[in-house]
């Protein structure tokens, strides 16, 4: 025993515990729950299956009730395994582990004697005639106790309430006692919060899993040798073609271990498959339910894109209470603008990162951006990669449009734009190009020239409520809108100087032009004759006179040159952008970024109320709060804990907060220390 105990003596020191070499029986040690609900199941099982499931017997429940000596039997095998596995590690292990490891290798031993002689002593008296079963009785009563016992205890350790609840009786020196028979206490997580219910789910997912691989156990591995093993043994004279020793005159044991043997290695082994399938069909309905990889592609990024900034605010955004303030049906385009302008900055921040690691080019960040929808335009601007090309492609659509109504006169303006809005993003860049032009020309003309802008805009408008556009405006005219548009914005966009002024001035007097002489209607100009003869006159003298569009204020506000670059890159890029990003790695970041805005979280939390995890952070139950004289006390190498703190937290490192609470020490009775 006293080298049992200090196994130094020897020259030779090998590895000590069971951490480096894993062998069968470091797996059984390890997994040793698991080996004794596996055996006492298979014989569990295998006594139902040879009593043809005749549960009423008294041969029935005299061969369960040998489950006791079975478990107590297996017991003691784990706790000669713990004596053996720490063979090696004992003269640096706490006294009290070692002490553990020998007081469970006594109680076991004596339990699995004591419980295995009264089971045969009380099975050898029960087949006598006329037995009073005194013995057999005691067992059941013993058994019962200790499974009783058995169960309490599981129960108070293992439900999350009653756990807590112990934890708080933990000053207790029985509790302790029991608490220290049981487990053995680790510190990491133990303290950690688990509510009964996720408990209660973890239980039922398991018992599912038991259930479906004990029925496939019984039903299909164990019931169907039973008659084939009784027939074995029954068998009288075998003239086997080797010699065998050890089925002759022991009822042909080594053919009922053939026929067995791979029952029970299947047995023990298909359990992992019953996880794994359970796993992915429980994984599927759950992942289903809480939308958990709904994105797979960027096609799927591209489609779902309209949902993302309202599942950002519902998710991963602190409850803001006036983003609820929108609950009519006419806000909804600012509640959802609202969402964009929170939901960009973020957006913006995971691009530029994606940028910085040369994931994807210049081109695609541009396009990939997010504008920050805070100005006064009436709609959510999207990233480019989802309007690209969308304006040109109704502008041709119109123009086919333009020639049904021109020859037939069967199209509508609503069919005109349900056409258009079957695409989403093809209305929302038809939108934006309308909006944005009206708000680039008004900050841009002066005078006459935003007088012309409110007056095609207020035709426009009336046309629309009218439903009769395709009436009152030559639709196959509005490539050369485009076009002058386009050319337009490839001014303004670049530095102010002479020559681009005066093009600019040309570009906007060729866009009046062809407004007003092309896709303007005759009937349209003259409906109100005294107020649109006015307005017309008036513009036409300015436009003789040379006033008319003669000076521009040149975009350098940042909003307003954003939106003419903007436009311009709306009206100029031809190819789709359905693939962008391209490279794989920057899709699949961006795949699990919007995946996790569906998955089910708990609301976030403002910063000021999240807690800090630092290097004082309790580990278990240290203390981390000290008063004045524990902070000045000085240990025996005449070292404070005040000291330490200054070493590790140096004055010219710390905050003010930090450096000022250190200078004012003395004007506390209690400090906490939270220097993270």
């Amino acid at each position: 025993m006293l080298n049992l105990l200090n196994p130094g003596g020897g020259k030779r020191r090998g590895k000590t515990s069971f951490v480096e070499h894993r062998s069968f029986l470091h797996l059984y040690h390890s997994f040793h729950r698991l080996w004794i609900f596996l055996v006492m199941m298979f014989q569990g099982l295998a006594i139902i299956g040879f009593n043809d499931e005749n549960i009423n017997s008294k041969k029935f429940l005299r061969e369960v009730l040998s489950l006791g000596p079975t478990y107590v039997v297996m017991k003691f095998f784990e706790s000669v395994l713990d004596v053996l596995m720490m063979y090696g590690a004992y003269s640096t292990s706490r006294r009290l582990a070692v002490s553990r490891i020998f007081l469970r290798f006594i109680w076991f031993s004596f339990a699995s004697v004591f419980i295995t002689f009264l089971y045969v002593k009380g099975v050898q008296e029960d087949s006598k005639p006329n037995a009073r079963s005194i013995i057999f009785r005691l067992y059941v009563i013993v058994i019962g106790i200790y499974a009783g016992f058995q169960f309490f205890l599981s129960f108070l350790m293992r439900i999350p309430a009653c756990h807590r609840l112990t934890n708080q009786c933990d000053r207790w020196p029985l509790m302790r006692f029991i608490h220290w028979m049981r487990e053995e206490r680790y510190y990491v997580g133990r303290g950690m919060y688990e509510r009964s219910t996720d408990f209660i789910k973890y239980m039922l997912f398991w018992l599912v899993i038991l259930s479906g691989k004990f029925s496939f156990a019984y039903f299909l591995q164990i019931k169907p040798l039973v008659k084939p093993t009784r027939y074995i043994v029954d068998m009288d004279a075998v003239e086997y073609s080797w010699h065998d020793f050890v089925s002759r005159n022991n009822h042909h044991a080594l053919a009922v271990a053939s026929l067995w043997a791979p029952v029970i290695a299947i047995y023990l082994l298909d359990i992992y498959i019953f996880y794994t399938l359970m796993s992915a069909a429980y994984g599927f309905l759950l992942g289903a339910r809480d939308r958990l990889g709904e994105i797979r592609s960027v096609e799927a990024v591209h489609a779902l894109f309209e949902e993302f900034p309202r599942a950002f605010m519902d998710t991963l955004h602190v409850p803001l209470p006036n983003r609820t303030s929108h609950p009519s049906s006419g806000q909804a385009v600012e509640k959802k603008k609202f969402d964009a302008a929170r939901f960009s900055p973020f957006w913006n921040e995971i691009i530029k990162n994606l940028r910085e690691e040369d994931y994807i080019t210049n081109l695609e960040m541009e396009l990939l951006l997010m504008p920050k929808n805070s100005g006064s335009l009436p709609l959510v601007q999207w990233p480019l990669f989802l309007l690209a090309s969308k304006v040109l492609l109704p502008s041709i659509g119109t123009i086919f449009y333009a020639k049904d109504i021109a020859v037939e006169n069967r199209d509508s303006q609503d069919e005109l734009w349900e056409r258009i809005s079957r695409d989403e993003y093809m209305k929302y860049a038809v939108e934006e190009f309308y909006h944005t032009l009206k708000f680039i020309l008004t900050e841009t003309l002066e005078a006459e020239g935003r007088m012309w802008v409110e007056r095609i805009y207020d035709d426009i408008n009336v046309s629309v409520e009218k439903r009769s556009i395709h009436v009152d405006f030559q639709l196959t005219k509005l490539p050369l809108v485009i076009s002058r548009v386009t050319a337009l914005m490839g001014v303004l966009k670049e530095a102010e100087t002479p020559v681009l002024q005066k093009g600019a001035v040309q570009a906007v007097q060729d866009l009046y032009d062809v407004v007003r002489h092309d896709v303007l209607s005759i009937n349209m100009r003259f409906d109100k004759p005294q107020e649109n003869y006015d307005t017309w006159n008036l513009l036409s003298k300015a436009r003789t006179e040379g006033r008319l569009f003669s000076k521009l204020k040149w975009p350098k506000d940042a909003e307003l040159k954003a939106q003419v670059k903007r436009l311009h890159s709306l009206l100029t890029i031809k190819d789709s952008a359905s693939n962008i990003p391209r490279n794989l790695e920057a899709g699949r970041r961006l795949e699990f970024f919007t995946n996790s805005l569906f998955m089910d979280m708990p609301p976030a939390k403002p910063a000021r109320e999240m807690l800090s995890f630092c290097v004082f952070t309790p580990y278990y139950s240290e203390i981390v709060l000290y008063s004045m004289d524990e902070l000045l006390k000085k240990n025996e190498d005449g070292i404070s804990i005040l000291f330490y703190l200054q070493k590790i937290y140096p004055v010219k490192t710390l905050r003010p907060s930090q450096l000022s609470l250190l200078r004012k020490l003395s004007g506390f009775t209690t400090i906490a220390v939270r220097y993270c």
